[in-house]
């Protein structure tokens, strides 16, 4: 990659030093000397306001697979080659917004690399070597979690979580490293806050998860200080195994208001059997994710692709503009933003208003998963 700043430095102690040599032989006049000078002016500020950024995007790595198999991971596959398209154009165009069009003083480039570290380092590497103002890595947070940083590199990681894992954005460098970013998670509190928002008198949440399984676990112990902070309380029911989903919802339902999906693999791995006892019982479920109201909690927040790209890119302007990145805490999404399913809603006593439905990016209406989308303004 050609980086005019380095070529502009080189020049301009190239001239310096020859106008040098020639002072030295007598052999400049005064109006050459004031030209070189001049030009080494020139020269300075061009390489003050020359800026460029370079974008890694993380592709998956292929695997072999049988025929369905295949099958499937090719729709995944598709499906995470949109989601970094459009997290690339909407940081684009936030750069773009804020003051960064690709210009002659600007340039972004691009290049992607499939998922295995070796390959990450390799590419950030030689990224790095040509010196860009800001390095973005969108990126699994597995790879961004154990990713090498070159010194001296300023680097933006945008770290894409499965709203249903167990995994969370947690392990950031230091604050002494040129590394800050963005992920795509909800702070829990925002979660907490959609169950009081939807539920003003619910007390009692039900949750339902393995103990034994150490992020598990962590979250749940997050969940009841989040519940407790907002005069909630949680009733939990253990579960080892993704069939005891089903009885360990039925355990609670006189003892809960609503319930409450934790990122623990069994149960959402035995979603449906959480559903069924919602709806039987006119529970409300809230989910974490657009695959959870699909598949019949009530309601969620999510965070769309193109959010993560405009928050990142406004992320990058701003050390465009002389913000240290070590000086910039890492965030979360900013802008979560609701999903409904009405049938649901109805199946488990929750009374939608115009309003509330209005203001949801996307509304199921039907079992057939009938869905309208609201055009909201983003800003």
């Amino acid at each position: 990659m050609f980086n005019s700043k380095i070529f502009l430095l080189d020049m301009r102690a190239l001239l310096l030093a020859c106008t040098g040599s020639l002072l030295t032989r007598g052999l400049c006049t005064k109006s050459f000397i004031t030209s070189i000078f001049l030009l080494s002016i020139l020269s300075s500020v061009a390489h003050a306001q020359q800026k460029s950024v370079a974008v890694i995007s993380v592709a998956s790595e292929a695997s072999a697979q049988s025929l369905s198999q295949a099958q499937t991971e090719a729709r995944t596959e598709a499906s995470k080659e949109l989601q970094l398209a459009v997290i690339r154009e909407s940081l684009k165009e936030a750069i773009k917004v804020n003051g960064f069009p690709d210009s002659k003083n600007f340039k972004l480039f691009f290049d992607t690399v499939q998922a295995s570290l070796p390959l990450l380092d390799s590419a950030v590497l030689k990224v790095s070597r040509s010196r860009p103002d800001v390095l973005v890595v969108i990126s699994p947070d597995a790879l961004a979690k154990e990713m090498h940083i070159p010194a001296q590199t300023t680097v933006i990681q945008v770290r894409l979580i499965d709203p249903a894992s167990e995994v969370s954005a947690q392990s950031w460098l230091s604050s002494d490293t040129p590394v800050t970013g963005v992920s795509n998670t909800i702070a829990l509190a925002k979660r907490v806050a959609l169950i009081r928002q939807f539920m003003p008198s619910a007390r009692k949440v039900g949750v339902i998860y393995n103990p034994s399984n150490p992020p598990s676990a962590a979250r749940a112990k997050e969940l009841q200080e989040q519940l407790g902070i907002n005069g909630m309380a949680m009733i939990e029911a253990a579960v080892m195994r993704p069939a005891d989903v089903g009885s360990a919802a039925r355990s609670l339902i006189t003892r809960v208001d609503v319930f409450y999906a934790l990122e623990d693999a069994h149960v959402q791995n035995a979603y449906a059997a959480l559903v069924k006892v919602a709806n039987d019982a006119k529970i409300p479920l809230f989910g974490l994710s657009l695959q959870n109201v699909k598949a019949g909690a009530f309601a969620a927040l999510v965070v769309t692709d193109r959010d993560v790209g405009t928050q990142a890119g406004r992320m990058v302007a701003k050390i465009l503009r002389g913000t240290k990145a070590n000086t910039i805490t890492p965030e979360m999404a900013i802008r979560p933003q609701l999903v409904l399913n009405a049938v649901a809603a109805r199946k488990q006593g929750v009374v939608l208003t115009e309003a509330t439905l209005k203001s949801a990016v996307e509304v199921f209406n039907s079992d057939s998963q009938e869905r309208s989308s609201h055009d909201r303004p983003r800003r």
